[in-house]
């Protein structure tokens, strides 16, 4: 049965006016029709003035008009049920105060972000933005041999396009001299001790819940001992401070574990010191100093929250609360600092955005969203079962965000020259974006001559050349003939015929696709021209961000269907 477009349009903004109690844009009733009905597409810019007037109409009504109109012409629309919506979001939070939460992302300047990251950062700010408080950006950097001076600007521009809503920046690098006098006091009260025993030996005898001799040292020892540290008076390597725990402790992991060490090189870029503090005391004196309500970490931390309890208890400070998630194993991309450095430096890599790893900088080169990413990290929640990321939701929410914008063009690869006999000559009209009316169409002069890709038309048979005509393909002598077959959807439609890309002569450009699996080389429209550093829309083929651009040439990054 035919469709009348002004019936649809009249039904189906109806339908949305009362169920939004308004008047919907034009953009998405227009964009229904051609999802369902694409034999209208030609005919976009003519329905687009019919359906302005519709509208106009439908706005001057009350809502009560409107549902008594609705109830007359089709009834069983204001029936239907809407869908039960899936609850979205993360659990709420315990013992949040008045004035909110303070939680922080910590990362290392040991590279550029990836996916793992972003997870942990958007969970944190997901709960600062949802309660106020504040966010703190803790650069952990007290570890010179992980540390490059370049990190730290490439870390910032991670966060930067991450637009998480940070309250402050925070070096740890900047607070050597809070950790010395937090060390010193908790040398003082009998918290820690510092220790000279070989590493292997001290080692065997923890295993063997024997304490070393150190630990009998009294605190005034102790001290002159930690003050020598500070003056240079050891070499790398020859003595750390231990933090006093439970020498017979089940896990040899908690009994008297190190937290300060001193490094003779590489020299640190920000700050001259040699004597740093590691890990589990650096970060129980911040959480506290700083007044961390809330901690959300991955569950590898388990037993480091249970190694700072012994600090905090030392000191009689109140932890914070406490979530570990799962871990998420991400396939396909590469996320090892150490392997993408080696791999950049051989050439595997063209650099930290190459689409074959997961960086941040290789995400967004791909013409991803940070919002979908937040929506695909906040989807997954803060559960302790282990998970795999999936590509396909990421992909999901990236083209709920850039469908309604993108604009469409054709790609041709390996493209063929075809002269389709009997053709009239025609401009088609394709719409830039069937969501959008206003977007207008593009203009693709079609004078006898058009370019295919090579792989779609090598069996005989009909094909349909996208929002143009149908072609009959003939064989003669192992040499394709094209036949102009007239304009009938239907008639391609009952003859299974493929709808596939062309590009008229003397209207493209060179386009590289890059790909997960390699670059594509062929043709695309010349409007891409236009569209540097913006994500769009090679039809049948997937949305792709438009990475470099000469009079000539584009080049562009493929992201997902």
């Amino acid at each position: 049965m035919a469709v009348d477009p002004k019936e649809f349009f009249y039904l189906h903004a109806l339908r949305n006016a009362v169920e939004h109690n308004n008047v919907p844009r034009a953009g998405p009733v227009l964009g229904a029709l051609m999802g369902a009905h694409p034999e209208f597409r030609p005919q976009a810019k003519e329905l687009s003035a019919i359906l302005q007037e519709i509208l106009k109409d439908i706005e001057g009504m009350s809502p009560e008009e409107r549902r008594a109109k609705l109830e007359e012409m089709a009834p069983e629309l204001l029936e239907k049920k809407e869908k039960k919506k899936r609850e979205t979001g993360l659990r709420p939070l315990d013992n949040v105060g008045p004035d909110g939460v303070v939680m922080r992302f910590a990362p290392n300047p040991s590279g550029p972000l990836h996916l793992g990251h972003a997870r942990a950062s958007f969970l944190n700010d997901y709960y600062v933005r949802k309660y106020g408080g504040r966010y703190v950006l803790r650069i952990e950097d007290t570890d010179p041999k992980r540390v490059n001076e370049e990190n730290y600007q490439l870390l910032l521009d991670d966060i930067e396009w991450l637009g998480l809503d940070i309250s402050e920046i925070v070096y740890q690098s900047d607070r050597l001299d809070i950790y010395y006098e937090y060390c010193e006091k908790l040398i003082s009260i009998g918290g820690a001790y510092v220790c000279t025993c070989d590493a292997e030996a001290f080692r065997e005898k923890k295993n063997a819940k024997v304490a070393c001799p150190c630990r009998e040292q009294d605190p005034e020892t102790n001290l002159r001992m930690w003050q020598a540290m500070l003056d240079g008076d050891y070499a790398e390597g020859t003595i750390t401070v231990r933090v006093k725990t439970d020498i017979e402790h089940p896990d040899p992991a908690m009994r008297d574990y190190s937290i300060f060490r001193l490094v003779d090189s590489p020299p640190h870029p920000r700050c001259d010191a040699r004597l740093y503090p590691l890990m589990n005391f650096s970060v129980a004196v911040d959480d506290h100093l700083l007044g961390m309500t809330h901690v959300i970490r991955g569950k590898d931390h388990i037993a480091n929250t249970r190694r700072q309890q012994y600090i905090y208890e030392y000191f009689g400070w109140e932890m914070p609360e406490y979530f570990h998630y799962g871990r998420m194993s991400i396939e396909g991309v590469v996320l090892s600092t150490s392997a993408m450095k080696e791999g950049i430096a051989q050439g595997t890599y063209t650099g930290w955005d190459d689409i074959h790893l997961g960086t941040l900088k290789a995400i967004a080169r791909r013409g991803f969203k940070a919002e979908a990413v937040r929506n695909a990290m906040v989807d997954i929640g803060i559960g302790q079962t282990d998970i795999s990321f999936s590509w396909e939701n990421l992909f999901a929410a990236n083209k709920a965000l850039v469908d309604p914008i993108a604009p469409r063009y054709f790609f041709v690869s390996n493209p063929v020259s075809c002269i389709i006999e009997g053709a009239p000559e025609i401009v088609a009209e394709p719409c830039l974006n069937p969501n959008d009316a206003a977007a207008g169409c593009r203009r693709l002069p079609f004078t006898g001559t058009l370019y295919a890709p090579a792989d779609e038309i090598q069996k005989a048979g009909m094909v349909r050349f996208k929002d143009l005509f149908n072609v009959r393909i003939e064989d003669d002598a192992g040499t394709p003939v094209f036949v102009y077959a007239g304009s009938s959807l239907e008639e391609a439609r009952r003859g299974h015929a493929p709808i596939i890309q062309w590009l008229p002569k003397g209207e493209t450009v060179q386009c590289t696709l890059h790909t997960p699996n390699g670059p594509v080389d062929g043709l695309c429209e010349r409007g891409v021209l236009n569209k540097y550093d913006k994500v769009i829309q090679f039809e049948r083929v997937g949305f792709a961000r438009v990475d470099e651009v000469t009079e000539h040439h584009v080049s562009a990054y493929f992201a997902h269907r």
